[in-house]
């Protein structure tokens, strides 16, 4: 059904489809007690993520590697929304030294934290390490949000617990989750080059974000903490996130034009899992084109989820 909604435009139970933008499903929110972080919002989505929610009202801080041209978004919002409340915060998301930094740049602000939008990534580069020595691809999409989440996890219980504002979580992922290495997570053999493969590391890292999501779901319930945690797939949006490998992506588009969509509609299931107040007390979903669709069995599978929570946790605590 996911396929049919993304190509045909076709709205689901929650009333919107995959032409929806983000302004749309987020039209007559409050969002002006929210205070949220957005990685990655620089450009592409996670800049429209950030205009739309300032232009709801919520605080909103920009997490972002590149400051010339986060300022630059900032700008650009703070020109058609004089009234935004916009800070930048520079992070490196494949660094766990940034991310640590940018965590304690956050708090010494002493704000609340209500929103996580785990938005930045890349795809399908060439084989590298991070500084920390992990495999770029899962360094930056899942590791380096895993690290920010559980510095920030804290924050978002208090937040929650003062303001009685349920505190969200959101992982963006991919329907390359569907395409990982055959055995999903390549535990043992993560950083080995010669089996290295660009879209099975890519589907990898998209399946750990919603593997992250589903078990830190399943921890936040059992403490019984106000925060939900879902992941979501923007949909395949014209950005230049596929700009390590220009001719598959060529050939892709050409083949599932039908399915492309553009920036306020990639942007939209981000804001709508993030604020919509349907979603009050859901945690643990995956949704695409701003409803809740049923990620690959390997992405629900609990005893894989808990094994890569107990993996990324070694990895963050040794470097």
């Amino acid at each position: 059904m996911g396929y049919i909604r993304e190509a045909t435009g076709i709205k689901g139970p929650s009333g919107f489809g995959s032409g929806a933008t983000a302004e749309q499903v987020t039209q007559g929110i409050d969002a002006s007690r929210l205070t949220v972080i957005i990685t990655g919002a620089s450009s592409g989505i996670g800049a429209e993520t950030a205009r739309v929610l300032a232009l709801r009202g919520a605080h909103v801080i920009i997490g972002a590697r590149n400051l010339e041209a986060a300022s630059n978004v900032k700008q650009s919002i703070l020109q058609g929304i004089p009234s935004a409340r916009i800070d930048i915060i520079q992070i490196d998301v494949s660094s766990l030294r940034s991310v640590r930094t940018f965590a304690n740049k956050f708090l010494a602000m002493n704000l609340p934290l209500n929103v996580l939008i785990n938005n930045a990534g890349i795809m399908y580069c060439p084989f590298q390490l991070s500084e920390d020595g992990v495999e770029m691809q899962f360094a930056t999409n899942h590791l380096g949000h895993f690290f920010l989440t559980n510095l920030l996890l804290e924050k978002m219980k208090t937040t929650a617990a003062r303001t009685g504002i349920e505190g969200r979580i959101v992982n963006l992922s991919s329907v390359a989750h569907v395409g990982p290495y055959s055995e999903g997570i390549k535990f043992d053999k993560l950083n080995d080059k010669k089996a290295y493969n660009d879209k099975s590391a890519y589907g990898q890292s998209k399946l750990a974000n919603i593997l992250h999501s589903n078990e830190l779901a399943r921890r936040l319930k059992a403490e019984g903490a106000n925060v939900t945690a879902n992941s979501v797939h923007p949909g395949l949006v014209r950005t230049n996130l596929g700009k390590h490998s220009p001719i598959f992506m060529t050939v892709l588009k050409t083949v599932t034009c039908v399915l492309w969509k553009n920036i306020p509609q990639g942007a939209a299931t981000s804001c709508y899992v993030a604020v919509h107040p349907n979603l009050k007390g859901v945690s643990g979903k995956y949704f695409a084109d701003s409803n809740e669709e049923k990620p690959s069995d390997m992405a629900r599978d609990a005893v894989l989820a808990k094994k890569l929570w107990d993996f990324s946790e070694r990895l963050v605590n040794s470097k």
